[in-house]
């Protein structure tokens, strides 16, 4: 998918059952709070990415650096999951969330390496045309990441679980983003 000095970042699927355990540790460290599951239990996480797993608009995947778990990516199509009813989607629109997993060792520059390497890997398949994305209002760090990739923030929404900050970014935006001449 991608090499930077970094290292190499690839995304491989996630397997709900061996990789629950990872998952776990990941989801519920007091850093994940946005992913809004603290009090997730083993089996509460299993059974999440099994629905997932089944479900036919949406995807997992474990993002890998140096062939280790990294990070954790969810692509989904926003007129049947997340979204439905909140925006008017457009054809070519994928929904997007992803997760670094919490280190004590952090690496400057490694959160936008994995959301660079999540969009190109979004925007690989010819059929994207936008990346939607709905973090929480309050999650400024996101935002700011969101916006070095090229999304444009377009209006808070309320969902059940969250109040949601609505942004777009399409391939032109991104490819802006990196320095690339359209």
């Amino acid at each position: 998918m991608s090499t930077q000095i970094l290292g190499a970042l690839s995304l491989r699927p996630l397997d709900p059952l061996s990789d629950a355990e990872q998952l776990h540790s990941w989801v519920t460290h007091p850093k994940a709070a946005y992913w809004m599951m603290q009090g997730a239990r083993l089996q509460d996480v299993e059974r999440e990415y099994m629905r997932i797993a089944v479900h036919e608009h949406h995807d997992a995947f474990i993002g890998l650096h140096d062939g280790e778990p990294a990070f954790l990516m969810e692509r989904y199509d926003p007129r049947y999951v997340e979204l439905v009813g909140l925006y008017e989607p457009e054809p070519g629109d994928v929904g997007m969330h992803f997760l670094v997993a919490p280190t004590d060792t952090p690496v400057h520059g490694f959160t936008r390496a994995v959301i660079t390497a999540v969009m190109e890997s979004l925007f690989a398949d010819p059929r994207t045309r936008r990346v939607v994305v709905e973090p929480d209002v309050t999650n400024t760090a996101v935002h700011a990441l969101n916006e070095a990739v090229g999304f444009v923030p377009v209006r808070e929404i309320q969902k059940p679980e969250k109040r949601a900050l609505l942004s777009f970014c399409t391939r032109e935006q991104f490819l802006a983003s990196r320095g690339v001449a359209i």
